[in-house]
């Protein structure tokens, strides 16, 4: 069985739903409807169905948007109700992940830390530019973070708290998130291409239990320029998942990966559950689930886990 998870911003009932199942019942040629259920008024709820022969996992991307797009026409024109959804088809069996591996920046805070860091040195414009085309893919990771950092020398060290304080602001829904799925028993792991110096204090307030990042070099109060190395790249972010489902003793499809940027593509291929939040085109184009408009609580919705049943941060 497979389950397609329709999230809204509010107005979804089960006539909706209901409605939305019909028609995916009469039109869809990926399966066979067997169910429908509410999982919590008004945000979310599930279409159940037997996929057809010819449906393969990696359709799973693409019948999402198209039950997405089929659920926005209904609401509006059934219902007369303007709603923005996302939609996450995945097998039923296993559906509650065992592990969470998750990058940082824009995805469980809403800032790339070195841009907000460079605004401190007074070129942020300058560095955000090549932030966003590594993002999209266009640039080696670990060249463009050391040219980043190059720029940031002399910087004080002292900026760094300012930027935490001042500008590092969680993502919504990520600490319910997190603790929720630790709560059911699941680890958490936060791997980011940034730095020790945001991860850390982001890590523990947010309830992950481990924290993986760059180290930045720092002299006599200062940045050097330089960043630690080997640098957490890409690789970095696969054989940590990797690694982590081996020691837990879990297959893969047991396994949750989130991210937005270029870098995060190979965990978000190898996990059971790859998602794209908010992501770069090239991302959510990649990934078996995307995330483009509600917020990470959406990830336990997936999971089948109601509000009633979330650790509220």
């Amino acid at each position: 069985m497979f389950i397609a998870t329709l999230i809204a911003d509010g107005g979804l009932d089960e006539n909706l739903l209901s409605e939305v199942a019909h028609q995916f019942d009469v039109d869809c040629t990926a399966g066979k409807l067997l169910e429908y259920a509410m999982i919590d008024e008004g945000e979310a709820g599930d279409i159940i169905f037997s996929p057809a022969a010819s449906f393969a996992p990696n359709d799973a991307a693409s019948l999402a948007m198209a039950i997405r797009e089929q659920a926005e026409a209904i609401a509006k024109g059934g219902f007369g109700r303007d709603m923005t959804w996302d939609v996450i088809v995945q097998p039923a069996r296993g559906r509650e992940k065992q592990l969470i591996v998750a990058d940082m920046d824009s995805t469980m805070i809403t800032v790339e830390c070195i841009d907000e860091l460079a605004d401190y040195a007074g070129i942020k414009d300058q560095i955000a530019e090549v932030t966003e085309a590594a993002m999209r893919g266009e640039l080696d990771f670990a060249a463009a973070l050391d040219a980043r950092v190059a720029l940031l020398k002399g910087l004080e060290e002292s900026a760094i708290d300012r930027c935490l304080a001042e500008r590092v602001r969680d993502s919504i829904g990520a600490s319910t998130l997190i603790r929720t799925m630790r709560s059911r028993g699941a680890r958490s792991v936060l791997v980011s291409g940034g730095f020790t110096r945001f991860a850390e204090p982001v890590g523990a307030r947010i309830g992950f239990d481990r924290v993986i990042a760059n180290t930045l070099t720092i002299e006599e109060a200062r940045l050097t320029g330089a960043v630690g190395k080997p640098i957490v790249d890409a690789a970095t972010k696969r054989s940590t998942l990797l690694a982590e489902a081996e020691a837990l003793g879990i297959p893969l499809s047991a396994t949750m990966a989130i991210g937005d940027g270029a870098n995060d593509l190979a965990m978000i291929g190898e996990a059971g559950l790859g998602v794209a939040y908010r992501a770069k085109p090239v991302v959510a184009a990649a990934a078996g689930a995307r995330l483009d408009h509600a917020p990470l609580t959406a990830l336990l919705h997936a999971q089948g886990i109601a509000r009633r049943d979330w650790i509220e941060a």
